[in-house]
């Protein structure tokens, strides 16, 4: 076989590896509201690195997409997401991508990569996973800033996303792909938010099960 007459080749296993770009990314921030607060596994410090991925984000002109829970029961975005600016999708299904998300995608020239964080991990990311998956669109999960009401439901969720084809990553990961060079522009913009490590969201537990 002549694989310089196949680009589709190429194409087809580079998908694979799971490489992030800030071409073609949007950052999804799932449900992550108020009423939240006091019932979800490590909280405080799934909100610290979804900010931080907020922030990145911004600075790396990458588009985000944020959604809230039925907000009249479950409340607003909390307030340290920082995602002032941005026009929440109000929901009730389970999966992010309601009519109104969509139409958002569709506007920003269908990307195909997405990067996924909020709560909780069994559910409303599980079902946002499938649904973009089914569209064949590469999904990476941030794992240390995604979480649920029970610590074992969301290792569980995570596992099984995993076999699904979602890629596991973490807060810091994701920034340093997408900058990929210390001379890229933003590198130092990106580097002062790799400043202090990021938290043990007890993930360490997932990877001794595997």
């Amino acid at each position: 076989m002549n694989l310089s007459e196949t680009p589709s080749y190429f194409t087809a296993n580079m998908a694979r590896i799971g490489r992030l770009s800030t071409k073609g990314s949007v950052l999804l921030l799932c449900d992550i509201q108020e009423k939240f607060r006091p019932n979800i596994f490590q909280f405080t410090n799934i909100v610290s690195n979804a900010a931080r991925l907020l922030q990145a984000c911004r600075i790396l002109n990458i588009p985000q997409i944020l959604t809230e829970q039925y907000p009249k029961g479950l409340g607003p975005t909390v307030p340290e997401l920082g995602a002032e600016g941005l026009k929440p999708h109000t929901k009730t299904s389970f999966s992010m991508l309601t009519d109104s998300v969509e139409s958002s995608l569709k506007s920003l020239g269908d990307p195909q990569q997405v990067i996924l964080c909020g709560i909780e991990a069994q559910a409303c990311i599980a079902c946002t996973t499938y649904d973009l998956l089914e569209r064949g669109m590469e999904v990476h999960i941030v794992a240390d800033a995604v979480s649920s009401r029970s610590h074992t439901d969301r290792l569980f969720a995570l596992s099984r996303l995993k076999q699904s084809g979602a890629f596991l990553t973490t807060t810091e990961g994701v920034l340093l792909q997408l900058v990929q060079d210390a001379k890229h522009p933003n590198f130092k913009e990106i580097q002062k938010l790799l400043a202090h490590p990021s938290p043990d969201t007890g993930l360490l537990s997932f990877f001794s099960s595997l």
